[in-house]
């Protein structure tokens, strides 16, 4: 797998295609140009993309827990890290080895926490298994997953999909597939989650 050419891939990408983005003026979200319906039997699939490294990611996240804890039934909401820098790898693959040990719950927003409110950077395997043996989780177990075979794949999948969706920044949120929005879209954070269950409500016909 080569992600230094799906990187490349990526940049070339919205060269091409940067003048097909249709924004909706004053909607707070954009039409994808070339894109599907994403659809989980019958929900609008809602996908944010993201860095921990990133101070906006981070800004994002009150507005996107405080709309968690009551997710509208319309909607399957689901976070992807892919490394569309070199430098994203590390924390990457920390987000999808705690995904696959069933501990996203504990470690996500600790982690952003970690580097953002402590300043530890997180830019080593040594600093990350640091962190996660102060969570109680077993180090060498994590770190291991994090550069096993499923993590590879899902890092591909989150690739793949950063390019379908022609994403070129983060926070970036998809819905449905079609439209995609952000902060600096939308106008501010709790804007950004009000379109996306406007969004929902309108693809799904609910009142």
């Amino acid at each position: 797998m080569n992600f230094n050419a799906l990187r490349a891939g990526l940049v070339a990408l919205f060269i091409l295609v940067s003048g097909g983005v249709a924004a909706e003026g004053g909607s707070g979200y954009e039409t994808l140009p070339l894109a599907g319906d994403q659809r989980t039997d019958g929900k609008v699939e809602v996908i944010k993309f993201f860095w921990y490294g990133c101070p906006h990611c981070y800004s994002a996240e009150p507005a996107v827990n405080g709309w968690l804890e009551n997710t509208p039934d319309n909607v399957v909401f689901r976070r992807e890290a892919p490394p569309l820098n070199q430098g994203w790898q590390i924390h990457s693959e920390a987000f999808y080895a705690a995904q696959i040990m069933g501990i996203l719950e504990e470690f996500h927003t600790p982690f952003f926490d970690e580097i953002h409110q402590n300043r530890n950077r997180m830019r080593s395997p040594d600093d990350v298994g640091d962190f996660v043996e102060s969570l109680g989780v077993d180090r060498d177990k994590f770190l291991s997953t994090m550069k096993s075979f499923a993590v590879r794949g899902k890092i591909q999948n989150a690739m793949n999909l950063a390019q379908k969706f022609r994403l070129t920044g983060v926070p970036s949120v998809i819905i449905d597939g079609r439209f995609r929005t952000g902060g600096s879209i939308a106008g501010s954070y709790p804007r950004m989650m009000e379109v996306i269950g406007e969004l929902a409500d309108e693809i799904t016909g609910a009142s």
